[in-house]
């Protein structure tokens, strides 16, 4: 009977680790901040479900990426951003198990009240994990932390930093750099960090008055529309989608402002593309050919809000928090307000939605939780005292969150 019980539980822990999912990339699998975990913590405290936390070596904006034991987290280990690194933890206790460190002596700007120079998550694919260090380049290193290639795309300059997260296609890595006046897109092989093809973008000066400032600090998107991949992305003034193999443009759509700080909401129905400052939303249907502005265009809202955190689509909903802390509720087919509510203080993070459950954290560390329905349901406010701007990941059952002090590690304890 005893041996019975220990292969029944050992089949158990099998399956339950082979269900477990992964959270390899900005905003999860499919890049659209929704897990598939069941039975994660409502709420939490300082000293409530904390499986553990460990220090981190300063602020930071990146959000933490997991793959199995591994957790991937970049961090700059200096005010002046001269030592930029990746870290690695382990997923069960929190030890740092290592980091690596790029040297950058030069200046770079960057936001000038909390001075960042790694707001760019990282990216893995179970084999080798790759950071975007913004002008210090792009690197690749193995899970043991071994250097593969690195590859220097040269200056990233912008008053506000860059913030924009490597994503993987196939044998490719995929960055939007900028913004500045060199902006493009680029896929980079993923084994050599050799190019494979670049889209050169207009960039712009920052410039000195709000007239003249621009860029898009967005990640791209892959999704499956129909029988094709398409690369969304959304740029100033316009949401483009390109074949991700090759870069070539299959769609354009008009109407976004000249500041886009959120990734694209992309469905096989709809995609969303929302602008920073005040400037235009809007939502058009994917798998369209060249301008679709007039054709495919679903809605288009001329003036909105600061947005900065990206939204995420439940159902027929698309639910966002604004950088004031007000959250919407908007049906996506029309563009209709459903409801708007101040949701908690200033919020920068993205939401994550996980078994009806939606997930946003402010910037004084307070995690609310809230219904993913049309009608607003607060279910818990969760605390933790610590600065952040960054997003929630989930994984194998667990969220991690990461503050300007500690990588925190939330899960039931009962």
């Amino acid at each position: 009977m005893g041996r019975i019980l220990i292969i029944s539980t050992t089949l158990l822990l099998a399956a339950l680790a082979a269900s477990a999912e992964n959270w390899p990339t900005w905003r999860g699998p499919g890049m659209q901040g929704h897990s598939s975990e069941r039975n994660l913590p409502l709420r939490w405290s300082t000293t409530e479900n904390v499986l553990w936390k460990s220090p981190l070596p300063g602020p930071g904006m990146s959000s933490p990426i997991v793959w199995e034991e591994r957790i991937f987290v970049t961090q700059s280990l200096d005010r002046e951003g001269h030592r930029r690194a990746l870290l690695c933890f382990h997923r069960r206790d929190g030890r740092l198990l290592w980091q690596r460190v790029t040297e950058y002596p030069e200046r770079e700007s960057t936001y000038a009240e909390e001075p960042h120079y790694c707001s760019a998550s990282p990216v893995t694919d179970g084999e080798r994990v790759v950071a975007w260090f913004g002008s210090a380049g792009v690197v690749c290193y193995d899970f043991d932390g071994n250097e593969l290639w690195r590859r220097d795309l040269g200056k990233c300059e912008h008053i506000w930093g860059n913030a924009a997260s490597p994503i993987l296609y196939r044998d490719l890595v995929i960055l939007n750099f900028g913004p500045g006046e060199r902006t493009f897109l680029v896929a980079l092989d993923k084994r050599t960090g050799r190019e494979v093809w670049r889209v050169d973008q207009p960039g712009g000066k920052y410039g000195a008055a709000p007239s003249e400032w621009i860029g898009s600090w967005s990640t791209p998107v892959v999704a499956r529309i129909g029988a094709r991949d398409e690369l969304v992305m959304t740029w100033p003034e316009a949401v483009k989608a390109y074949d991700p193999a090759t870069g070539r443009l299959l769609w354009s759509c008009g109407g976004l402002g000249r500041l886009v700080y959120t990734s694209p909401l992309v469905t096989s129905d709809v995609v969303v593309a929302l602008s920073g400052f005040g400037g235009p939303a809007l939502a058009v249907t994917p798998g369209g050919e060249g301008d679709v502005t007039t054709t495919r265009r679903l809605w288009h809202v001329e003036r909105t809000t600061q947005r900065i955190g990206s939204g995420v689509i439940v159902g027929d909903y698309l639910y966002v928090v604004n950088a004031n802390g007000v959250g919407q509720c908007i049906e996506w087919k029309s563009g209709r307000g459903v409801w708007t509510e101040r949701i908690g203080g200033g919020t920068w993070g993205s939401i994550v939605h996980a078994d009806g459950r939606l997930y946003v954290t402010n910037q004084m560390g307070e995690t609310v939780v809230f219904a993913a329905k049309p009608q607003l349901e607060i279910l818990a406010r969760n605390p933790l005292g610590e600065r952040t701007q960054s997003s929630p990941a989930i994984a194998n059952g667990v969220i991690y969150l990461r503050t300007y002090q500690h990588l925190w590690a939330i899960g039931n304890r009962q």
